[in-house]
């Protein structure tokens, strides 16, 4: 029913349109080369858009072999830099078990437990991206403003319980719990977490998350921007919020940043 939701949505009125569908493996460890390919392109491309502050921000992708266990960046090492070789493996202890590099204890507080409440989700991203850390200052949902933004219609959460930064994996569980079972969450003074069945997903929620959190923004400054109704803002978010159209929008930037950084598959 998804497929063809998103078929209908994206196809021309005058022409047959057979959507792509995410790759099938053989094995384990082919599985595992693509989601860290993945995952080092959705780094080099947060670094493109500015989404990098710092030491901070993580995106996570689960093994598909050790479902406890999850490829993080390794911390300190800038965005921009990152190779698939680069990734870090950590167990549900917080252990590193593959690669020699440190882990950001609040990637771990925070996607540890998002990984363990939410069996369904393959990757995680957060990052303290300037639109959204500003939106996340109000405290408040995304409205239904634009097209865009309707992919969030009521699929995202609110966490209220900024306490400084996130090390107490209680915390972690308890920003897992306000995520639930939507496709995002705003850490209020904080900014975007996003999840996804693919790492292509994840990451372009947060892209198109950010994006529409400057969207409203920049509207809210000269005046009340007109919703979207209900029964309009649901349908768009069917079109455009489904899993598979996550994934979709994800491949232009995935093809554009491997021919541009064709090192960050190494």
């Amino acid at each position: 029913m998804e497929t063809q939701a998103v078929e209908a949505a994206l196809k021309p009125s005058s022409q047959s349109f057979s959507m792509p569908a995410p790759p099938t493996f053989a094995t384990v460890e082919e599985e595992r080369l693509h989601r860290k390919q993945r995952l080092a392109a959705a780094f080099r491309l947060f670094a493109k858009f500015g989404f990098d502050e710092g030491v901070a921000g993580h995106i996570t992708a689960r093994d598909p072999e050790k479902p406890d266990h999850f490829w993080v960046n390794p911390f300190g090492l800038d965005f921009s830099l990152i190779r698939a070789s680069d990734l870090v493996l950590v167990n549900h202890k917080g252990e590193v078990v593959e690669g020699d590099a440190p882990v950001n204890g609040a990637a771990f507080a925070i996607h540890a437990s998002v990984h363990a409440a939410r069996p369904d989700v393959v990757a995680a991203a957060h990052a303290h991206s300037m639109y959204g850390k500003s939106w996340s200052s109000l405290g408040r949902l995304l409205s239904p403003i634009t097209q865009d933004a309707c992919a969030f219609y009521e699929d995202h959460t609110i966490f209220s319980d900024f306490t400084g930064v996130v090390f107490d994996q209680a915390e972690g569980q308890r920003i897992a719990a306000a995520l639930g079972s939507a496709k995002a969450v705003i850490l209020r003074n904080h900014g975007l977490l996003t999840v996804g069945h693919t790492v292509d997903e994840a990451a372009w929620w947060f892209i198109t998350m950010e994006r529409s959190c400057h969207a409203q923004l920049l509207a809210e400054a000269v005046g009340e921007p007109y919703l979207i109704n209900h029964e309009h803002a649901k349908l768009t978010c069917q079109q455009v919020g489904s899993r598979l159209a996550g994934w979709f929008q994800f491949q232009p930037l995935y093809a554009r940043i491997t021919r541009e950084q064709p090192d960050l598959l190494n």
